[in-house]
Protein backbone atom coordinates (compact mmCIF):
# COMPACT_ATOMS: atom_id res chain seq x y z
CA UNK A 1 0.00 0.00 0.00
CA UNK A 2 1.36 3.10 -0.95
CA UNK A 3 1.09 6.69 1.23
CA UNK A 4 -1.26 7.94 -1.09
CA UNK A 5 -3.73 4.87 -0.36
CA UNK A 6 -3.03 5.19 3.23
CA UNK A 7 -6.11 7.10 4.72
CA UNK A 8 -4.20 7.02 8.31
CA UNK A 9 -1.75 9.24 7.14
CA UNK A 10 -3.87 11.80 5.12
CA UNK A 11 -6.83 11.78 7.78
CA UNK A 12 -5.18 12.94 11.50
CA UNK A 13 -9.24 12.09 12.63
CA UNK A 14 -7.70 8.67 13.36
CA UNK A 15 -5.64 9.93 16.61
CA UNK A 16 -8.81 11.83 17.30
CA UNK A 17 -10.54 8.46 17.44
CA UNK A 18 -7.79 6.81 19.37
CA UNK A 19 -8.31 8.87 22.00
CA UNK A 20 -11.96 9.20 22.11
CA UNK A 21 -12.73 7.09 24.97
CA UNK A 22 -16.16 7.12 24.32
CA UNK A 23 -14.90 4.66 21.40
CA UNK A 24 -13.61 1.14 21.45
CA UNK A 25 -10.17 1.15 18.92
CA UNK A 26 -10.82 -2.49 16.90
CA UNK A 27 -13.77 -2.98 19.21
CA UNK A 28 -11.75 -3.88 21.94
CA UNK A 29 -9.20 -1.11 22.93
CA UNK A 30 -10.53 1.99 25.08
CA UNK A 31 -7.76 4.52 24.47
CA UNK A 32 -7.37 7.00 27.58
CA UNK A 33 -5.03 9.02 26.96
CA UNK A 34 -1.53 9.59 24.58
CA UNK A 35 1.67 9.15 26.41
CA UNK A 36 4.28 10.26 24.09
CA UNK A 37 5.04 11.03 20.81
CA UNK A 38 8.53 10.51 19.27
CA UNK A 39 10.17 9.49 15.74
CA UNK A 40 8.44 6.19 15.31
CA UNK A 41 5.06 7.23 16.20
CA UNK A 42 2.95 8.01 19.00
CA UNK A 43 2.23 5.72 22.32
CA UNK A 44 -1.31 5.36 24.23
CA UNK A 45 -2.53 4.43 27.54
CA UNK A 46 -5.21 2.13 27.00
CA UNK A 47 -7.55 -0.84 28.65
CA UNK A 48 -8.32 -3.99 27.28
CA UNK A 49 -11.90 -4.19 27.75
CA UNK A 50 -12.23 -7.93 26.02
CA UNK A 51 -10.24 -9.03 29.87
CA UNK A 52 -11.55 -9.20 33.13
CA UNK A 53 -11.19 -5.92 35.01
CA UNK A 54 -10.04 -4.23 31.60
CA UNK A 55 -6.50 -3.83 32.43
CA UNK A 56 -4.37 -1.18 31.19
CA UNK A 57 -1.70 -1.81 28.41
CA UNK A 58 0.40 0.29 25.98
CA UNK A 59 -0.53 0.38 22.22
CA UNK A 60 2.37 1.54 20.06
CA UNK A 61 1.10 3.55 16.86
CA UNK A 62 4.11 3.17 14.31
CA UNK A 63 4.73 5.54 11.63
CA UNK A 64 6.79 3.94 8.39
CA UNK A 65 8.50 7.33 6.98
CA UNK A 66 8.36 5.45 3.09
CA UNK A 67 6.15 5.65 0.31
CA UNK A 68 7.09 3.57 -2.45
CA UNK A 69 5.00 0.34 -2.44
CA UNK A 70 8.15 -2.07 -2.25
CA UNK A 71 9.84 0.05 0.74
CA UNK A 72 6.32 -0.12 2.33
CA UNK A 73 6.66 -3.68 2.25
CA UNK A 74 9.87 -4.34 3.67
CA UNK A 75 8.89 -2.09 6.42
CA UNK A 76 5.99 -4.63 7.09
CA UNK A 77 8.27 -7.51 7.13
CA UNK A 78 10.58 -6.20 9.62
CA UNK A 79 7.76 -4.96 11.72
CA UNK A 80 6.33 -8.46 11.74
CA UNK A 81 10.15 -9.37 12.71
CA UNK A 82 10.80 -7.03 15.40
CA UNK A 83 6.98 -8.00 16.63
CA UNK A 84 7.59 -11.76 16.79
CA UNK A 85 11.29 -10.76 18.34
CA UNK A 86 9.27 -8.87 21.28
CA UNK A 87 6.89 -11.97 21.68
CA UNK A 88 9.67 -14.39 21.88
CA UNK A 89 11.29 -11.89 24.96
CA UNK A 90 8.38 -11.33 26.44
CA UNK A 91 8.63 -14.09 28.98
CA UNK A 92 11.51 -12.78 31.20
CA UNK A 93 9.77 -10.23 33.89
CA UNK A 94 11.65 -7.36 33.53
CA UNK A 95 10.77 -7.21 29.70
CA UNK A 96 6.84 -5.65 28.77
CA UNK A 97 5.20 -8.46 27.71
CA UNK A 98 3.75 -8.28 23.93
CA UNK A 99 0.40 -8.99 23.83
CA UNK A 100 -1.12 -8.41 20.12
CA UNK A 101 0.28 -6.40 17.07
CA UNK A 102 -1.66 -5.75 13.97
CA UNK A 103 -1.60 -3.60 10.74
CA UNK A 104 -4.46 -1.23 10.74
CA UNK A 105 -5.42 1.37 7.75
CA UNK A 106 -1.67 1.10 6.89
CA UNK A 107 -0.26 1.80 9.94
CA UNK A 108 1.51 -0.18 12.23
CA UNK A 109 0.31 -1.18 16.19
CA UNK A 110 2.11 -2.62 19.09
CA UNK A 111 0.40 -3.81 22.37
CA UNK A 112 2.13 -4.47 25.30
CA UNK A 113 2.04 -4.60 29.17
CA UNK A 114 1.34 -2.05 31.02
CA UNK A 115 4.28 -0.89 33.33
CA UNK A 116 3.14 1.42 36.35
CA UNK A 117 6.28 3.28 37.60
CA UNK A 118 8.51 6.23 37.20
CA UNK A 119 11.89 6.02 34.93
CA UNK A 120 15.77 6.42 35.77
CA UNK A 121 15.48 9.76 34.67
CA UNK A 122 12.26 10.69 36.37
CA UNK A 123 13.57 8.97 39.54
CA UNK A 124 16.72 11.36 39.27
CA UNK A 125 15.04 14.51 38.61
CA UNK A 126 12.47 13.84 41.62
CA UNK A 127 14.86 12.71 44.56
CA UNK A 128 18.28 13.67 43.05
CA UNK A 129 21.69 11.17 41.59
CA UNK A 130 22.31 8.26 43.81
CA UNK A 131 25.55 6.97 45.61
CA UNK A 132 27.64 4.40 44.67
CA UNK A 133 25.78 1.31 46.44
CA UNK A 134 22.26 2.23 44.72
CA UNK A 135 24.27 2.23 41.39
CA UNK A 136 25.86 -1.35 41.91
CA UNK A 137 22.45 -2.45 43.02
CA UNK A 138 21.05 -1.20 40.26
CA UNK A 139 23.62 -2.60 38.06
CA UNK A 140 23.24 -6.64 39.80
CA UNK A 141 19.27 -5.70 38.81
CA UNK A 142 19.65 -5.00 35.46
CA UNK A 143 22.46 -7.24 34.19
CA UNK A 144 20.48 -10.41 33.44
CA UNK A 145 17.39 -8.97 31.99
CA UNK A 146 20.21 -7.29 29.09
CA UNK A 147 21.72 -11.04 29.64
CA UNK A 148 18.22 -12.57 28.73
CA UNK A 149 17.97 -10.21 25.41
CA UNK A 150 21.57 -11.60 24.22
CA UNK A 151 21.50 -14.59 24.91
CA UNK A 152 18.23 -14.74 22.42
CA UNK A 153 20.42 -13.10 19.39
CA UNK A 154 18.74 -9.33 20.38
CA UNK A 155 20.82 -6.25 20.74
CA UNK A 156 18.31 -3.14 22.37
CA UNK A 157 20.57 -0.40 20.99
CA UNK A 158 18.65 2.16 22.77
CA UNK A 159 19.24 1.43 26.95
CA UNK A 160 19.30 4.74 28.46
CA UNK A 161 17.52 6.37 32.15
CA UNK A 162 14.17 6.74 29.96
CA UNK A 163 14.00 3.26 28.92
CA UNK A 164 14.44 1.63 32.00
CA UNK A 165 11.23 1.83 34.67
CA UNK A 166 11.04 0.95 38.77
CA UNK A 167 7.78 -0.61 39.10
CA UNK A 168 5.97 0.59 41.51
CA UNK A 169 3.70 -2.71 41.92
CA UNK A 170 6.70 -4.79 43.04
CA UNK A 171 9.73 -2.75 42.73
CA UNK A 172 11.47 -4.70 39.64
CA UNK A 173 13.16 -2.91 37.08
CA UNK A 174 11.90 -2.89 33.16
CA UNK A 175 13.48 -2.83 30.46
CA UNK A 176 11.02 -1.05 27.91
CA UNK A 177 10.98 0.33 24.38
CA UNK A 178 12.56 -2.33 21.68
CA UNK A 179 11.82 -0.64 19.05
CA UNK A 180 15.26 -0.30 18.03
CA UNK A 181 16.33 -4.20 19.01
CA UNK A 182 17.97 -5.71 16.35
CA UNK A 183 17.58 -9.47 16.11
CA UNK A 184 21.38 -10.87 15.22
CA UNK A 185 21.48 -13.24 12.29
CA UNK A 186 24.86 -15.09 12.22
CA UNK A 187 24.82 -18.85 13.80
CA UNK A 188 28.12 -18.78 15.73
CA UNK A 189 26.80 -19.97 19.40
CA UNK A 190 29.07 -16.83 20.94
CA UNK A 191 26.82 -14.14 22.28
CA UNK A 192 29.98 -11.97 22.35
CA UNK A 193 30.95 -11.56 17.93
CA UNK A 194 29.90 -8.88 15.87
CA UNK A 195 26.87 -8.38 14.21
CA UNK A 196 26.50 -9.95 11.25
CA UNK A 197 25.79 -7.37 9.19
CA UNK A 198 25.88 -3.39 9.28
CA UNK A 199 22.43 -1.93 9.46
CA UNK A 200 21.68 0.76 6.78
CA UNK A 201 20.84 3.59 8.87
CA UNK A 202 21.63 4.90 12.32
CA UNK A 203 19.41 3.49 15.69
CA UNK A 204 19.62 4.79 18.88
CA UNK A 205 20.55 7.89 21.05
CA UNK A 206 23.41 10.14 20.78
CA UNK A 207 25.92 9.66 23.54
CA UNK A 208 24.23 6.28 24.95
CA UNK A 209 25.68 5.14 21.69
CA UNK A 210 29.27 3.80 21.76
CA UNK A 211 31.03 4.87 17.98
CA UNK A 212 30.61 0.93 16.48
CA UNK A 213 27.45 1.59 16.59
CA UNK A 214 27.45 5.72 15.21
CA UNK A 215 29.26 3.65 12.49
CA UNK A 216 26.33 1.09 11.83
CA UNK A 217 28.01 -1.93 13.34
CA UNK A 218 26.58 -2.45 16.96
CA UNK A 219 27.40 -5.15 18.70
CA UNK A 220 26.29 -6.90 21.96
CA UNK A 221 29.25 -4.52 23.68
CA UNK A 222 27.30 -1.32 22.38
CA UNK A 223 24.62 -2.30 25.33
CA UNK A 224 27.28 -2.87 27.97
CA UNK A 225 28.60 1.12 26.82
CA UNK A 226 25.13 2.23 27.25
CA UNK A 227 24.42 0.96 30.23
CA UNK A 228 27.97 2.16 31.75
CA UNK A 229 26.79 5.83 30.27
CA UNK A 230 23.29 5.12 32.51
CA UNK A 231 25.48 4.28 35.54
CA UNK A 232 27.47 7.95 34.75
CA UNK A 233 23.75 9.77 34.70
CA UNK A 234 22.46 8.52 37.91
CA UNK A 235 25.90 9.16 39.81
CA UNK A 236 26.28 12.74 38.17
CA UNK A 237 22.58 13.65 36.89
CA UNK A 238 24.30 14.63 33.75
CA UNK A 239 23.55 13.62 30.17
CA UNK A 240 26.47 12.19 28.08
CA UNK A 241 26.53 15.28 26.13
CA UNK A 242 27.29 17.29 29.00
CA UNK A 243 31.06 15.41 29.89
CA UNK A 244 33.89 16.88 28.06
CA UNK A 245 35.19 14.63 25.57
CA UNK A 246 39.16 13.64 25.24
CA UNK A 247 40.02 14.67 21.29
CA UNK A 248 42.55 11.98 20.66
CA UNK A 249 40.41 9.19 22.12
CA UNK A 250 37.12 10.14 22.05
CA UNK A 251 36.66 8.87 25.89
CA UNK A 252 34.06 10.64 28.32
CA UNK A 253 36.11 12.55 30.67
CA UNK A 254 33.58 11.41 33.54
CA UNK A 255 36.11 10.91 36.61
CA UNK A 256 35.80 14.28 37.82
CA UNK A 257 32.24 14.02 37.91
CA UNK A 258 31.28 11.45 40.09
CA UNK A 259 32.58 10.43 43.92
CA UNK A 260 33.51 6.40 43.62
CA UNK A 261 35.42 3.64 44.89
CA UNK A 262 38.64 2.70 42.65
CA UNK A 263 37.53 -0.72 42.30
CA UNK A 264 34.08 0.43 41.18
CA UNK A 265 35.70 3.09 38.46
CA UNK A 266 38.17 0.60 37.21
CA UNK A 267 34.51 -1.22 36.40
CA UNK A 268 32.69 1.62 34.59
CA UNK A 269 36.05 2.89 32.71
CA UNK A 270 36.29 -0.92 31.31
CA UNK A 271 32.19 -0.63 30.51
CA UNK A 272 32.90 3.08 29.02
CA UNK A 273 36.16 2.43 27.03
CA UNK A 274 35.36 3.18 23.20
CA UNK A 275 38.11 0.28 22.47
CA UNK A 276 36.34 -2.57 21.26
CA UNK A 277 39.12 -4.69 22.05
CA UNK A 278 39.16 -3.34 25.68
CA UNK A 279 35.38 -3.23 26.51
CA UNK A 280 33.57 -5.65 28.56
CA UNK A 281 32.50 -8.24 25.44
CA UNK A 282 29.57 -10.18 27.60
CA UNK A 283 27.46 -9.60 30.24
CA UNK A 284 28.71 -12.07 32.02
CA UNK A 285 32.09 -10.34 32.72
CA UNK A 286 30.83 -7.37 33.94
CA UNK A 287 28.27 -9.69 36.51
CA UNK A 288 31.98 -11.43 37.72
CA UNK A 289 33.41 -7.76 37.61
CA UNK A 290 30.82 -6.35 39.41
CA UNK A 291 30.38 -9.53 42.40
CA UNK A 292 34.35 -9.13 42.55
CA UNK A 293 33.56 -5.55 43.46
CA UNK A 294 31.60 -6.28 46.06
CA UNK A 295 33.90 -8.68 48.10
CA UNK A 296 36.73 -6.68 47.10
CA UNK A 297 37.75 -5.10 50.43
CA UNK A 298 37.10 -8.90 52.31
CA UNK A 299 39.37 -10.37 49.40
CA UNK A 300 42.36 -7.60 50.00
CA UNK A 301 42.95 -8.62 53.55
CA UNK A 302 43.24 -11.63 52.19
CA UNK A 303 45.41 -11.14 49.45
CA UNK A 304 49.85 -12.03 49.75
CA UNK A 305 50.90 -8.43 49.79
CA UNK A 306 54.84 -8.23 49.66
CA UNK A 307 56.39 -6.03 52.77
CA UNK A 308 57.85 -2.86 52.15
CA UNK A 309 61.15 -2.15 52.05
CA UNK A 310 62.38 -1.77 55.75
CA UNK A 311 65.26 0.38 57.41
CA UNK A 312 68.50 -0.52 58.31
CA UNK A 313 67.34 -0.80 61.99
CA UNK A 314 64.55 -2.31 61.18
CA UNK A 315 66.43 -5.45 59.43
CA UNK A 316 68.91 -6.13 61.97
CA UNK A 317 66.48 -6.23 64.50
CA UNK A 318 64.46 -9.15 61.87
CA UNK A 319 67.90 -10.54 61.92
CA UNK A 320 68.29 -10.79 66.07
CA UNK A 321 64.73 -13.23 65.95
CA UNK A 322 67.30 -15.58 63.67
CA UNK A 323 66.21 -18.77 65.54
CA UNK A 324 69.30 -20.72 63.93
CA UNK A 325 71.03 -18.59 66.47
CA UNK A 326 71.65 -19.39 70.23
CA UNK A 327 71.08 -16.82 72.69
CA UNK A 328 74.58 -16.30 73.52
CA UNK A 329 74.80 -15.64 69.02
CA UNK A 330 71.95 -13.75 68.92
CA UNK A 331 72.96 -11.03 72.03
CA UNK A 332 76.96 -11.20 70.33
CA UNK A 333 75.75 -9.80 67.00
CA UNK A 334 73.69 -7.11 68.73
CA UNK A 335 76.45 -5.99 70.35
CA UNK A 336 78.68 -5.99 67.43
CA UNK A 337 76.04 -3.84 65.62
CA UNK A 338 75.78 -1.39 68.33
CA UNK A 339 79.24 -0.65 68.47
CA UNK A 340 79.32 -0.03 64.75
CA UNK A 341 76.56 2.31 65.02
CA UNK A 342 78.36 4.25 67.60
CA UNK A 343 81.55 4.14 65.82
CA UNK A 344 79.90 5.88 62.85
CA UNK A 345 78.42 7.97 64.37
CA UNK A 346 81.83 8.97 66.02
CA UNK A 347 83.93 8.87 63.07
CA UNK A 348 84.09 12.59 61.38
CA UNK A 349 82.73 13.09 57.91
CA UNK A 350 85.19 13.99 54.82
CA UNK A 351 82.66 15.05 52.64
CA UNK A 352 82.08 18.14 51.33
CA UNK A 353 78.99 20.25 51.31
CA UNK A 354 76.54 19.41 48.86
CA UNK A 355 76.31 22.61 46.84
CA UNK A 356 78.97 25.16 46.57
CA UNK A 357 78.48 27.94 49.20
Amino acid sequence: MSESNSPARQDPRLSKKLCDSGQLFRERYEVVRILGRGGFGVTHLARDRMLPGSPLCVIKQLFPKVSHPIALERAKQRFRREARILGRLGSHSQLPMLLDYFTFKGEFFLVQEYVHGDTLSRDVRKNGTQKEPAVKQFLAEVLPAVRYIHRNRVIHRDIKPPNIIRCRDDNRLVLLDFGAVRECLHRDDDPGDHAASPTTHFVGTMGFAPPEQLALRPTYSSDIYALGVTCLYLLSGKSPLEFDIDPDTQELDWRRSVSISQPFERLLAKMLTTDLSERFKRIDEVQRALQLDEHYSNLERCLNRVPKAADADTQENMADLDQTQSPVQRRAAAIRRLRQRQHSKNRPSNTGPAFPL
